[in-house]
């Protein structure tokens, strides 16, 4: 009985300590990851959290190329694709679909977390903000919106474009592994306003580039005020209908309904590859206009500070003697733009320990352009 005694106490204490310090999310993460069996955040823990949808209405199907799914990957990519526990793999050539296939139980119809390719879908709600005049100027200061910031040090001199071009200076550490970091109290705790708003600035905004999801995530709620509605209908609105997506799409959000702008739309991998297409059309779809061109030319030219390699929420190489652009995912989710070749490929799965040597950049994805251009060219 005493020992039994004990045990609880020490059980409550515990508790208590960690809602006191601020680390209470971390049993939201436990129940999410280790007791199902996961170590860590996964692209199908989708219906673990709460969300808000993204529509469609009047869904247009990829034409298929007269060659689709006739030329069979070479063992080099299949095995790369396997080892790195792949769900799709999809390239558009020309506007068609010329390749399509899933692992591991995946299909068409399967939707996947996209992770961080949603830092390059909220800079492109930031920029039918600012092309519909909700906002007057990418250098806005982000204090106009929340004003709280401008007695923060360093902090009256955030703009937007600082934080869509990774310049925030924010005392951010951008580690996924580590419990007790920023990333995993905004992506298990309740409040997305207390995981950002609380955190400090270590140096003057627009000095350096630092990658960093705090970044977008303060990005999100400056255009979430200005545009007065959600995220995800402004999305549905904007992209997701125009472009005749084929499945309505989640946002995970926190407990207020604030979606998570630095990671978490879920959706398919077709879907994926619609938002690929859009920039290799420059903006346009069947047509029309959805997104000006002048900001997609400043989404996919790369900053000095980044050293070349990182725009505005888009990765950039244009080292390789393919140049691509393209949406990036924590566990290599990729949609990458081959403009040369008029190619779209998408690569969604779960890639925990995905290799970055190339400057910052994942070697798969320029072993993926490589081969698949010389594959399908």
């Amino acid at each position: 009985m005493t020992i039994f005694f004990y045990f609880i106490t020490g059980i409550i204490a515990l508790v208590s300590i960690m809602y006191l310090s601020g680390y209470a999310y971390l049993f939201n993460g436990i129940s999410k990851t280790y007791l199902r069996g996961k170590s860590s955040a996964n692209i199908d823990d989708g219906k673990l959290f709460s969300s808000n949808l993204i529509a469609t209405k009047i869904p247009k199907l990829w034409e298929e190329a007269a060659e689709y799914n006739k030329t069979e990957l070479p063992k080099n990519i299949v095995d790369d694709l396997i080892q790195s526990y792949t769900a799709s793999f999809l390239v558009v050539k020309n506007g068609k679909l010329v390749h399509e296939q899933y692992w591991n139980g995946y299909n068409q119809l399967s939707k996947t977390n996209s992770f961080s390719m949603a830092k390059a879908v909220t800079v492109m709600l930031l920029g039918k903000a600012l092309e519909e005049g909700k906002i007057k100027s990418i250098d806005d200061k982000f204090s106009d919106y929340f004003e709280e910031f401008r007695n923060k040090e360093f902090g009256d001199q955030l703009t937007l474009r600082n934080l869509a071009q990774m310049e925030a200076g924010l005392n951010w550490d951008e580690d996924y592994k580590n419990p007790f970091l920023p990333n995993a109290k905004a992506y298990y705790g309740k409040s997305l306003i207390d995981a950002t708003f609380s955190r400090k600035f270590k140096e003057n905004p627009g000095e350096r580039f630092e990658y960093q999801s705090g970044s977008t995530q303060l990005l999100g709620f400056a255009v979430r005020k200005a545009v007065g509605q959600s995220l995800a209908s402004y999305l549905s609105e904007k992209f997701w209908i125009p472009l005749g997506m084929e499945q309505y799409a989640e946002w995970s959000t926190d407990e207020s309904g604030m979606e998570k702008t630095y990671c978490c739309i879920h959706s398919n991998a077709r879907d994926f590859a619609k938002l690929g297409q859009l920039f290799l059309d420059d903006g346009k779809s069947d047509d029309q206009q959805i997104l000006n061109l002048d900001f997609i030319n400043q989404m996919r030219t790369p900053t000095k500070k980044s050293e070349d390699i990182y725009g505005m929420g888009f990765w950039i190489n244009n080292d390789n003697p393919i140049k691509h652009y393209y949406f990036l995912g924590l566990q290599g989710q990729y949609i990458i733009m081959v403009p040369e070749h008029n190619m779209v490929i998408v690569r969604t799965g779960s890639y925990n320990n995905l290799p970055k040597t190339d400057r910052g950049r994942p070697d798969q994805v320029k072993f993926l352009v490589n081969e698949t251009v010389s594959l399908f060219q």
